[in-house]
């Protein structure tokens, strides 16, 4: 069966965006030339995103407006509005759980949950993330966008690996 990663960074106390919903926060503390691309690995086990409108929507309109950057995976973009789907996004109105639930059964390679926090919030209260792939950046936001809030139980994980670079620290944890 597929395994579900969340892959995503967040500050130190804890958010993935800040009061503004803005993430261009998301930098190491100095000389990017440090940077380690933990990215390349991560994807070559990946064939499918999932995410939210609102992340969809700021990774087409300011992050990247110019080019579609997961154009070699399959994207479901979860969201109540009606927008016409191609090849390589479908646009679902359905829970993230029953998505995540349907797509581990159907052959390919891993699923990575790319955001937001409530998809993330809801998969977590479903036990259905396997691996949380964690990046931490030097910066306390002090308000902003929690990844990990609401949650209705403890996950106990276990801790596979871990890397610093460029004042960041990966985390990788598989949930016990």
């Amino acid at each position: 069966m597929r395994k579900v990663s969340l892959f995503i960074a967040m500050s130190l106390d804890g958010y993935i965006a800040d009061n503004k919903g803005g993430v261009d926060w998301l930098e190491g503390q100095g000389d990017n030339n440090e940077n380690m691309d933990s990215y390349s690995e991560f994807v070559k086990n990946i064939d499918t995103v999932v995410m939210g409108w609102n992340t969809y929507y700021q990774v087409a309109t300011e992050l990247s407006p110019k080019e579609w950057v997961y154009s070699n995976f399959t994207t479901y973009v979860i969201t109540h509005n009606r927008y016409t789907s191609s090849e390589k996004i479908q646009f679902v109105n359905i829970k993230p759980a029953d998505l995540v639930k349907k797509l581990k059964e159907e052959n390919g390679k891993n699923i990575w949950i790319c955001g937001g926090a409530n998809i993330v919030q809801q998969l977590i209260n479903e036990d259905l993330i396997d691996y949380y792939y964690i990046t931490v950046i030097p910066i306390l936001l002090g308000s902003g966008i929690r990844l990990f809030e609401n949650t209705k139980h403890k996950v106990k994980l276990r801790l596979l690996n871990t890397q610093s670079y460029n004042g960041m620290v990966d985390l990788i944890y598989i949930r016990r």
